[in-house]
């Protein structure tokens, strides 16, 4: 695996990180929710400049009877707001976009549409570690000076650095997530006098408080195996800390190590009450990750669960609901389970497969302000682009998520799984995902699932990826 250490954060700047996501998130929230694309339904023209030149800058070329397509994994609402992007790219430049569903793992999808002939132009890649691939199997090409302008003028060299194989630029980073986030039903912790906690030991507290009120604590979509890699990474990252935590991302250390142990011990705290989760474990494995979202905002104040971890793109499925952002829907930051609370990050990249002027204009415009304004504004999405106006999110819940990524600069971690070979951290059925499912269903065995995870890992990395 390429070395992450462009994404190293000092213990100092993620602390700081974390402290101006605690302090703005535990703001008293009141704004509507993000997921209705009405809200989108005329910002793309207001956005346009009519011509070649566009209002932030971005100079994109005529390429009429030009066709691309596009792939990514993206579905629902996520999807339909990403498409209005790419609306706005043809109504700028004439060329015809199309995007083209992919399923995971996006690399095996992309193998058998290149060994089919028809690659995809432009591919949106979710880990570190399939660019990584993409760049080993030749599949993917270097962006070109016009992309790396709009990169250098609008990135962080943390967020540049992500895209790069061996010093050369490959991915633009579309989407950021933040994953260190827990949405919960207002209503559920008002009635059961609840607060908001900030550390684990007040999670546990809050999850009793909730639980004794009549309520279910959590709704857990353990059906998607990386929804449970996130929640050990929280409380890896917070509970071994960031050099650790970068050690067993690129395998340095073993799955066997005592932190290891020690982060599924205190995982196990919640994932062994079985009246925690929403439908026991057995229900939890069986629950996507929209649906964990979608239960915990509907049935009033008697919903199938209190709190859902997951990050800021929660919201896209919470604007599925008749919850509103902010007033029904409220989020706190994931609790610090050691001495700070985690910031974890993830992200999908834009890398070229077809090299043409088209491709290329279309990666220039991906990683332009322009085009991740278009979707900030439609809701439950947050852009590593630093010169997205704050203004742009439609409230105050995601301004305030978006303004800690950006304050955070370089100092941010990035998803450990995504990090990883495909084989191991990104592929349903199989590796990490599949290994914590397991312990899910069974979270007595810590050493069964250390041996199990090790066993995968080592595979994994010592396969390349």
């Amino acid at each position: 695996m390429r070395s992450t250490s462009s994404t190293i954060p000092t213990r100092r700047a993620a602390r700081a990180a974390a402290v101006v996501a605690a302090g703005a998130l535990a703001l008293s929230l009141t704004a509507c929710g993000g997921g209705d694309d009405k809200a989108g339904g005329g910002e793309s023209s207001k956005a346009s400049g009519g011509g070649t030149e566009t209002g932030a800058g971005v100079t994109l070329p005529k390429l009429d009877g030009t066709t691309l397509e596009v792939a990514a994994v993206w579905t629902g609402a996520e999807q339909t707001n990403f498409k209005k992007v790419l609306a706005e790219f043809t109504k700028r430049t004439g060329a015809k976009v199309t995007f083209v569903p992919a399923q995971d793992p996006i690399i095996n999808f992309l193998g058998s549409k290149i060994a089919g002939g028809q690659p995809p132009d432009v591919a949106l890649l979710p880990q570190p570690g399939a660019i990584k691939q993409a760049v080993d199997k030749k599949w993917a090409k270097p962006i070109g000076p016009e992309a790396q302008a709009q990169l250098s003028k609008n990135y962080s060299q943390g967020w540049q650095d992500i895209g790069k194989v061996d010093g050369k630029q490959y991915g633009v980073y579309y989407k950021a997530a933040n994953k260190s986030l827990i949405w919960y039903n207002a209503k559920v912790l008002e009635n059961a006098g609840a607060s908001e906690p900030k550390t684990w030991k007040d999670l546990l507290s809050t999850a009793q408080t909730v639980y004794d009120s009549g309520v279910t604590p959590f709704s857990v979509g353990g059906a998607d195996g990386w929804t449970l890699t996130d929640w050990f990474e929280n409380v890896y990252l917070s509970q071994a800390g960031p050099e650790k935590y970068d050690q067993l991302a690129q395998h340095k250390i073993k799955w066997t190590d005592p932190s290891v142990k020690q982060a599924l011990t205190t995982l196990a705290q919640i994932w062994s009450k079985k009246d925690y989760l929403a439908g026991g474990p057995d229900g939890a494995l069986q629950t996507e990750f929209p649906a964990s979202v979608t239960q915990t905002f509907t049935g009033g104040d008697q919903p199938k669960a209190a709190m859902v971890y997951e990050g800021d793109f929660a919201q896209v499925n919470i604007g599925e609901t008749k919850a509103k952002v902010g007033s029904d829907a409220k989020v706190f930051p994931f609790p610090a389970v050691g001495s700070t609370a985690p910031v974890v990050s993830g992200g999908d990249a834009a890398v070229i497969l077809k090299d043409s002027k088209a491709a290329q204009a279309l990666v220039t415009f991906l990683a332009s302000p322009d085009a991740a304004t278009i979707q900030a504004k439609l809701g439950g999405y947050l852009s590593p682009n630093k010169n997205v106006p704050e203004s742009a999110y439609p409230n105050e819940v995601q301004r305030t998520i978006a303004k800690a990524l950006i304050a955070s600069g370089d100092d941010f971690r990035f998803d450990m799984s995504d990090q990883a070979p495909q084989a191991f951290g990104g592929t349903p059925g199989k590796g990490e995902w599949k290994d914590l499912q397991d312990f899910l269903k069974n979270p007595s065995d810590v050493a069964g699932a250390q041996a199990k995870l090790e066993k995968d890992a080592a595979a994994a990395y010592g396969g390349g990826s």
